[in-house]
């Protein structure tokens, strides 16, 4: 067979919900592959499968042992992988399935939440060149220890990022959603697709909370210099999303507008605390998100260091935090508590150079003010500003209305260029 550029492809979860949808993706990578190009496929568990596989987890022990739980889960991308390369043979395809070992995605030894640390793709390289199409089991890979590693929610994205560098191959990354949008269209309805953006601005979306790419992932392809193309399943490749080293600024500063519903509180009164919260939630492979520190009193930064009229924060997300508040009842440091019924939702406004008019963020607290909004915190960097609300989805001064108000006062309608 002569041979074109090598693509990788990458499907999610709502994308191989069921067998017809296993079908209709088969038929679409048999289409790319007769067009010359050599395909490698990651995929995700089926639909929601990840989520009872931890219910069935849930049920058989109190406190499931995090290396057995990704023995667990793993299985999901497995079944993906297999029934797929039997739709694949089914409609004439040379297919042939790989986890993450069998790939060569070699991880660090943390449990439900590995960093890849290298891909050794020797055995998938030499399919591609017998001419098969090889689909891999997503969101898995495998320590030096030979320890099964699962690479967090989202973690298929990774996986085909990774791939792609290793295979020095293009990326499309396929969903239900066509491409990167301003906000989630579910809860902003004026949210408009995005043509192309930077990987920093991706990477501060996802981690922010869109849902279309993996922050991990984004920040490979950066590394790695790769472009990704978030597209919808079942359309032609050219539509969606690219994301790349270079994108026109957005107009007004603002890219998009990302929230997330809840973020727990890990809390403690005194700064000399930090460390030791830190190291609990390392100790038990617990994800940390932002750190939010008050230093009250005058004096000497030694002495308002230990001032125990501070406040420190850890926001703690509740993906991949299996049994966080469990593992707080039982092993929190001395002097930190788990806030509970104080939980918070983030709403960000992300985009290249977002604080050079600081006039934005003033903006922003005028408008929240307005509305009588509560604002619980606030974390900037140099291309997100992030606002604390109530943690409620819904309702007046909750995530969802504050997203669409800073949505209809700071994303400006743009034609970007096409990729």
């Amino acid at each position: 067979m002569t041979t074109s550029k090598t693509i990788v492809q990458k499907y999610g979860g709502s994308s191989v919900a069921d067998i017809r949808k296993i079908r209709a993706v088969a038929a679409q990578v048999k289409a790319r592959r007769d067009q010359g190009h050599r395909l490698c496929v990651v995929v995700s568990a089926m639909g929601k499968t990840t989520d009872e596989l931890l219910q069935l987890a849930a049920q058989v022990a109190k406190a499931p042992p995090r290396r057995e739980l990704d023995m667990l889960l793993t299985t999901g991308e497995r079944a993906s992988a297999a029934l797929l390369a039997m739709a694949l043979h089914d409609v004439g395809v040379d297919a042939i399935s790989f986890t993450g070992s069998q790939a060569g995605i070699i991880t660090n030894a943390t449990h439900a939440g590995a960093r890849v640390l290298e891909v050794r793709p020797y055995r998938v390289q030499d399919e591609l060149d017998g001419g098969r199409v090889v689909v891999l089991a997503g969101f898995q890979g495998v320590s030096y220890a030979k320890e099964i590693t699962t690479l967090g929610r989202g973690g298929s994205d990774t996986t085909a990022v990774a791939l792609a560098a290793a295979l020095d191959a293009d990326c499309e990354i396929y969903s239900d959603v066509d491409g990167v949008w301003t906000s989630d269209p579910r809860v902003v309805p004026e949210a408009t697709r995005i043509e192309a953006l930077t990987h920093e601005e991706m990477q501060e979306l996802a981690a922010a909370g869109a849902k279309v790419l993996n922050a991990q992932a984004v920040q490979f392809a950066k590394a790695k210099g790769i472009a990704i193309f978030a597209l919808q399943t079942g359309l032609a490749a050219g539509n969606g999303t690219v994301v790349r080293k270079d994108a026109p600024a957005p107009v007004g500063g603002v890219r998009g507008v990302a929230h997330k519903n809840l973020l727990h509180r890990l809390v403690a009164n005194d700064l000399t605390r930090l460390p030791a919260m830190l190291d609990f939630l390392a100790r038990h492979q617990l994800p940390t998100g932002p750190v939010i520190a008050y230093a009250a009193g005058m004096g000497p930064i030694e002495r308002r260091y230990q001032a125990h009229d501070a406040r420190v924060e850890i926001l703690v997300p509740p993906e991949d935090a299996h049994g966080f508040r469990r593992i707080c009842a039982e092993n929190i440091p001395e002097g930190a508590r788990f806030w509970d019924g104080a939980d918070v939702g983030a709403v960000s406004l992300v985009g290249q150079g977002i604080l050079d008019d600081p006039r934005l963020l003033a903006d922003s607290l005028r408008l929240l003010a307005a509305e009588k909004i509560d604002v619980d915190g606030i974390s900037t960097s140099s291309f997100r500003v992030t606002f604390l609300v109530r943690a409620d989805p819904e309702g007046a001064g909750s995530v969802g209305a504050v997203a669409r108000l800073l949505h209809r006062r700071f994303v400006k309608a743009e034609r970007a260029e096409p990729p």
